[in-house]
């Protein structure tokens, strides 16, 4: 257990002995900015000074009062009522057996026995992926990772739009190509899809099958809606196993829609009252549950909008077993989660059963000027482009070093730099420097108990090491792989800090050598653990 969410416990504890009700993860814990005011403190006192109607320090004193635990050396009251804890060096120093030992298991949770869908990018396969899937890709693969060492069950799910009006255009799209290689006039509509890739699938079908689809028929018509989804998911495929993403299912809602299902839905809908005609639409009543306006889900043409098979897909994931549905999706998706927690709510579920995650768009920068064309292919910056040209681990760290919910302005040059500013840079190199320093010391023994460790640098590093458990689990509830990206910089910077300060590998003085070398590897563990979240590797030379 980590400093932390121990010295929350308690407190938990003590203030239950003062009359104060209050759950351990409900208190605050801060890192004392000065050594002076201690490793830790809190402000639990002044919070329930009103509640009590006494003065914060006479709080704090009865909660000081009521706590003895071996790990804490001294607690002092500050101010007008802070509670600073100083911890034994022992305590500091206990993490380094616990990172060692545990290894590349430090900082995943026991498995909490809840199974979560997670489903991200969920791309159309109607043509290249561009740099908004790239981030949802990025996020939504991280926090898999990050939730998967929260303790949940995690299936990473994709979700195919194989049906509907893009997929006709794309088989449309896919036959006009195909005849033009056979020296017939190029027809291709407004709305169909002009991208040159088509000419590439064309020639594989006329290389394969000849002129046996020059003939229109209903088969030629889905053939090339057939084929051409599956080639245009395979590039997507390939595209997003290069990023370090790998899906455990592919749903697709042509399945959905097998046996009748969605029109099946749609009568239990209406048998519970919940469907209404209205000007020769069909509406669900939404605004009985959580939404601000009813939705269509039957056009006045008789056709489905997108909304109702989304409902099916939904329940289709609920009935496999989840406890907690995840989609992350597009910022223009902000109003989309209350119509479709009241559509499950309409079978039965609880609104908390599904949760989204919004992300913002991206904007490329280039020696200071916005970059919307690829120099390589002329168009706008495809996911392959900036992958490409700029790396897997730059791509993924700066994708989610910032908070999805806000716009991202990716800085290519900062991301091609090889200096301590780029981020990435910064991190794999303290780890690579880890590396190094074992490498260098690897005669001597590693001392996990670590007792010589007392230089303010280094109990800096033991408190961060501590917290990497709850940062985790903190990260997951929030759904923030951004934390994650922040706790990175900051054990990168305490680290080399450290080395900048303290000499490591000291042959004249062997017992700080095995404590320093401990520490050094406690921090190389979690460096990589941490990078790994983010699918971002750790090397072990630069």
């Amino acid at each position: 257990m980590d400093h932390e969410t121990r010295l929350k416990e308690i407190l938990a504890e003590a203030a239950k002995k003062i009359g104060i009700e209050v759950k351990a993860e409900e208190i605050v814990i801060d890192h004392a900015k000065e050594k002076a005011h201690g490793d830790f403190s809190t402000n639990l006192a002044m919070r329930y000074a009103k509640l009590l109607h006494k003065a914060p320090r006479d709080i704090a004193q009865e909660i000081v009062d009521s706590i003895s635990d071996p790990m804490i050396e001294k607690i002092e009251i500050a101010g007008p009522g802070f509670i600073n804890f100083f911890l034994k060096q022992e305590s500091l120093a206990s993490i380094i057996a616990t990172v060692i030992e545990q290894g590349s298991e430090y900082g995943r949770a026991p498995r909490n026995g809840k199974k979560l869908c997670l489903e991200y990018v969920s791309a159309n396969p109607t043509g290249d992926l561009h740099l908004g899937h790239t981030r949802c890709a990025a996020v939504g693969d991280s926090l898999a990772k990050i939730l998967d060492a929260a303790g949940f069950d995690v299936t990473k799910e994709f979700y195919v739009n194989d049906c509907g009006n893009q997929v006709e255009h794309l088989g449309h799209s896919l036959r006009a190509r195909y005849h033009a290689l056979f020296g017939e006039p190029l027809d291709l509509a407004e709305d169909d899809y002009h991208g040159e890739d088509l000419i590439a699938i064309a020639q594989k079908i006329k290389d394969e099958f000849g002129d046996k689809y020059l003939t229109d028929s209903p088969q030629s018509h889905d053939f090339f809606i057939h084929f051409g989804i599956e080639e245009e998911l395979a590039k997507l495929k390939k595209d997003l196993a290069d990023f370090g993403v790998i899906f455990d299912k592919f749903s697709y809602e042509s399945d959905i829609r097998k046996g009748g299902n969605v029109e099946k839905t749609l009568v239990e809908l209406r048998e519970k009252g919940y469907v209404y005609e209205q000007e020769g639409a069909q509406y669900l009543k939404t605004t009985a549950f959580l939404d601000d306006k009813d939705r269509p889900v039957v056009k006045s043409n008789g056709l489905y909008t997108y909304f109702m098979p989304d409902i099916c897909y939904h329940y289709n994931k609920m009935s496999r077993g989840f406890d907690l549905l995840i989609d992350v999706l597009g910022a223009d998706h902000h109003g989309y989660l209350n119509r479709m927690k009241s559509a499950l709510m309409m079978k039965g579920y609880s609104p908390e059963v599904l949760d989204f995650v919004l992300v913002q768009v991206v904007r490329v920068y280039r020696d200071g000027q916005e970059v919307k064309m690829s120099k390589r292919t002329g168009k706008a910056i495809a996911h392959r482009d900036l992958v490409e040209e700029v790396g897997r681990d730059a791509v993924r760290y700066f994708f989610v070093e910032r908070n999805q919910s806000t716009h991202l302005d990716f800085n290519y040059n900062l991301a091609t730099e090889q200096s301590s500013n780029n981020p990435v840079y910064y991190a794999q190199y303290a780890h690579a420097r880890c590396c190094s320093i074992l490498e260098l010391g690897k005669d001597f023994a590693i001392d996990v108990s670590a007792p010589l460790l007392k230089e303010e640098s280094e109990l800096s590093i033991l408190k961060h090491l501590s917290d990497f458990p709850s940062m985790i689990v903190s990260s997951a509830e929030t759904r923030s792989p951004n934390r994650v990206a922040a706790y990175i910089h900051r054990l990168a910077e305490l680290f080399h800090e450290f080395y900048g300060k303290c000499r490591v590998v000291d042959p004249n003085n062997k017992a700080l050598t095995e404590s320093r070398l401990a520490l050094i590897k406690s921090v190389k563990i979690t460096m990589e653990n941490a990078l790994a979240l983010l699918g971002v590797s750790a090397p072990t030379k630069m």
